[in-house]
């Protein structure tokens, strides 16, 4: 199975570029699954419905999300409606939308997504994120119940991210961290065959500061006061993801390799897809 994972969409430049390349990259890459990650859609802020369902419509089959997941309050209204919308599954009982869920891939193949947030340097801390994924391991084990499982790790630490792949090992199919908004170089298989990086990084304007125009960020590096919000840039946007190869047979990753699109960073298409 061939999955792709797109990371942090940040703005209506990075959503654009979303939805016009994905299309395409779905044909020429011939996917069966593809992930996006829309937490900072809506301005960097959040996700509306709107989007929600554009990127849908694009080819995205899950969106999932982070600590930003309620910054647009139509959220709160709309995740119970729609089971391709993940939030954070170690968000408390009762809280709407869900964490993870159970998806067919083009392929047919069972796919369960779950959206975790640490807890390290995050705010809001959420209850355990290892003992969430137990959790949801238990219930949907590798092979038994799904041909393939991927976690979203929404963090800001990488201690945490790594600590977290090697937790699910052997157990998961791919590990891929979000919200940082870099992409890291440390994609690889871990010992017990999961895919795993620390963040896929963003897909959007790259001269900026983690896609939001840098003259504020940089004022308040500086002067230590806030002059204005934090807008998102509107520059030419790179998409940055990850495609990986998953075995029909053990459902672990085969092949993992970083993708990246656009006018900042060195365009990467997985070699083992060209």
């Amino acid at each position: 199975m061939r999955l792709l994972f797109l990371g942090d969409m940040v703005g209506k430049t990075g959503r654009t570029a979303v939805w016009e390349r994905l299309p395409g990259l779905i044909s020429d890459l011939k996917l069966d699954f593809v992930i996006v990650n829309g937490e900072n859609a809506a301005g960097g802020f959040g996700i509306t419905e709107t989007i929600f369902q554009d990127t849908i419509d694009a080819g995205a089959d899950v969106v999932t999300t982070g600590n930003h997941v309620w910054d647009q309050k139509d959220a709160i209204i709309f995740a119970d409606r729609h089971e391709q919308f993940l939030r954070p599954a170690n968000y408390p009982a009762g809280t709407p939308g869900r964490g993870s869920s159970l998806y067919y891939a083009r392929n047919g193949a069972r796919v369960l997504v779950a959206n975790i947030m640490g807890r390290v340097f995050m705010h809001p801390e959420l209850d355990d994120p290892f003992k969430a994924a137990e959790t949801i391991l238990e219930a949907c084990p590798l092979k038994s119940e799904a041909d393939a499982i991927v976690f979203d790790f929404h963090a800001e630490a990488t201690s945490e991210k790594q600590a977290f792949g090697h937790f699910v090992d052997g157990r998961a199919s791919l590990v891929v961290g979000t919200h940082t908004h870099v992409p890291t170089a440390d994609c690889q298989i871990l010992n017990g065959g999961t895919g795993f990086m620390s963040d896929a990084g963003m897909c959007g304007d790259y001269d900026s500061s983690l896609g939001m125009d840098k003259e504020e960020p940089l004022n308040r590096f500086i002067s230590k006061m806030n002059k204005s919000r934090f807008e998102a840039a509107t520059g030419p946007a790179t998409i940055c993801g990850l495609g990986v190869e998953i075995s029909d047979r053990t459902g672990l990753a085969e092949k993992i390799a970083p993708l990246r699109l656009g006018p900042r960073l060195e365009e990467t298409v997985p070699g083992f897809w060209a």
